[in-house]
């Protein structure tokens, strides 16, 4: 039995390979959130990590033991198993295949002709150790016990092995009758549950009675947590409020998703979104579960002021001028506008069985593209002016002229939220579009997209404001200083509004200021 430090997933294979065929490691898999996978994700396998399924289960791995053979595994899974995070049994063959300790059991137990009473007593033993785990009631001991069963042995049994049961309560010293009802009751509930998950079209208010049933399990069974994590996310797609919510906090992917398109069946051709806009995405859609999991709980007030604090941008009618040059000098602008539409035009289908089959969907996910198109409006009009800025007009009161250097500002909060989250969007976007190789489909088009994109984050914090980091400095720092004083004297001397020109990769690509002081294209 060996101890290895935490390998990557792909030193795994070769990790099992090294000890031997008969090897099973046991690892620690920390939950993986995968943003992009929202709308596509499959219904989890309960009882498993995934590790050998998803190439992205395998971050934040720790391999706690290898084992020499399938029956030291499962002794030591037996001990090791507790109400913190989900152990894997994993071995290798062609590949690498997770193994569930129900799977293990049955196989070890039809093997042996006599039976195991050491591997019975250690189920026993860990059965036991799982009603201890939840010490408010015995009643909701013995459930959590059950469910974990009902998750890691299914394959061995439905219900727990007279043996096994017999072993526990002794070991617990509980000999009410009442006991094994509920074991049977709680496991049988929660098998049906798992079978009812794969169905297709489910209604919301049976996706919430469902959640409402696993939610108490899943926290003291981390095998369930996925779950009910995944039934929270499938009534979310099916509640107006929650989609308009996720449209409000997500970033603007379109590239990416573009990309993905193109790609079709090769999505190793892709190149891998930026860790700035998949961290936006992850905190969106833990945020957009939060709100779920309050309203569905019965804590609306706290749902309220969190969709009160992220209102749904309304539509607008007509798009701004500094939108409409965006988009035609963007061709990614373009393709979300493009996208939008076909999205619209899919989800209202005549000929979709999803038409008819699951209206509740239909209405949340026409509300989160109106709300996404409003977004992009904001978005499309924030880097139109980030891009090419509109000079002040010189006809109007000087308190107007104040008021017309805010709305950039004001354009840039309903779009980003605040300059920060801006900043760390566009360098996200940069870097993703700087990726080599590019893809053939935009090869053409990438270097346009990074000089737009450039030019609109070299905007977000206008040239006569201190850089970052200065404002913190103590002491006198005669550098500091002396730049400081170039700044101010630069500002001075400058017009009240900044009347940066485009410059000359702007202009190329079609945004450009005309003289009447708004913006447009060139002929």
């Amino acid at each position: 039995m060996s101890e290895p430090t935490s390998p990557l997933p792909e030193d795994l294979s070769s990790l099992l390979a090294a000890a031997g065929p008969d090897a099973v490691a046991l690892v620690d898999t920390a939950p993986v959130l995968d943003p992009l996978a929202w709308e596509e994700a499959p219904v989890p396998v309960v009882g498993e990590t995934g590790l050998a399924r998803t190439p992205s289960a395998g971050e934040g791995v720790s391999v706690l033991q290898v084992c020499r053979g399938r029956r030291e595994a499962l002794l030591r899974w037996l001990e090791l198993d507790a109400a913190e995070e989900q152990l894997a049994l994993v071995s290798t063959g062609e590949g690498l295949f997770e193994h569930t300790p129900g799977e293990l059991a049955a196989r070890l137990l039809q093997d042996s002709a006599s039976g195991d009473a050491e591997l019975v007593e250690a189920m026993g033993h860990w059965f036991a150790r799982r009603f201890g785990l939840r010490p408010k009631s015995p009643e909701a001991g013995w459930a959590a016990a059950a469910a974990a069963w009902t998750c890691h042995m299914r394959a061995l049994a439905e219900l727990p092995l007279t043996a096994v049961l017999a072993a526990a309560r002794d070991r617990a010293g509980d000999d009410s009758p009442d006991t094994g009802e509920l074991i049977v009751r709680t496991s049988l509930t929660l098998t049906d549950l798992i079978g009812r998950m794969n169905a297709p079209h489910r209604t919301r208010a049976d996706l919430v009675a469902d959640w409402r049933t696993l939610q108490p399990l899943a926290a003291t069974v981390p095998a369930l947590r996925a779950g009910a994590d995944w039934l929270l996310d499938q009534i979310a797609l099916r509640d107006a409020p929650a989609q308009q919510l996720r449209a409000v906090l997500e970033p603007d992917i379109s590239d990416h998703q573009r990309d993905r398109r193109a790609a079709g069946g090769l999505p190793a051709s892709v190149p891998a979104l930026d860790a700035a806009r998949t961290s936006q995405l992850a905190q969106a859609r833990h945020t957009v579960r939060f709100y779920t999991a309050a309203f569905y709980s019965g804590r609306t007030e706290e749902a309220e002021l969190l969709r009160n604090a992220f209102p749904a941008p309304a539509r607008s009618l007509e798009a701004s001028a500094q939108a409409q040059a965006w988009r035609q000098a963007s061709l990614t602008a373009r393709h979300a506008l493009d996208a939008v539409a076909a999205r619209r035009a899919a989800a209202t289908a005549e000929d979709d069985t999803a038409y008819f089959a699951d209206p509740e969907r239909l209405h949340a996910e026409s509300a989160y593209l109106t709300a996404w198109q409003g977004r992009l409006d904001l978005l499309h009009d924030a880097l139109g002016r980030l891009a090419a800025p509109v000079p002040a007009p010189h006809e109007v009161p000087e308190d107007l002229r104040a008021i017309a250097a805010q709305v950039p500002d004001r354009r840039l909060a309903e779009a980003f939220g605040t300059r920060e989250r801006a900043l760390t969007a566009l360098d996200g976007q940069i870097s993703y579009l700087q990726q080599e190789p590019t893809p053939q489909h935009r090869r053409k088009s990438t270097r346009g997209e990074l000089a737009l994109l450039t030019a609109a984050r070299d905007n977000v914090v206008p040239r006569h404001r201190l850089p970052a980091g200065e404002h913190g400095k103590s002491g006198l720092d005669q550098d500091a200083i002396r730049r400081r004083v170039e700044q101010i004297m630069d500002a001075a001397r400058a017009p009240l509004v900044p009347q940066t020109p485009p410059t000359a990769a702007l202009q190329d690509h079609g945004l450009n200021l005309q003289q009447s002081g708004t913006i447009g294209m060139q002929p």
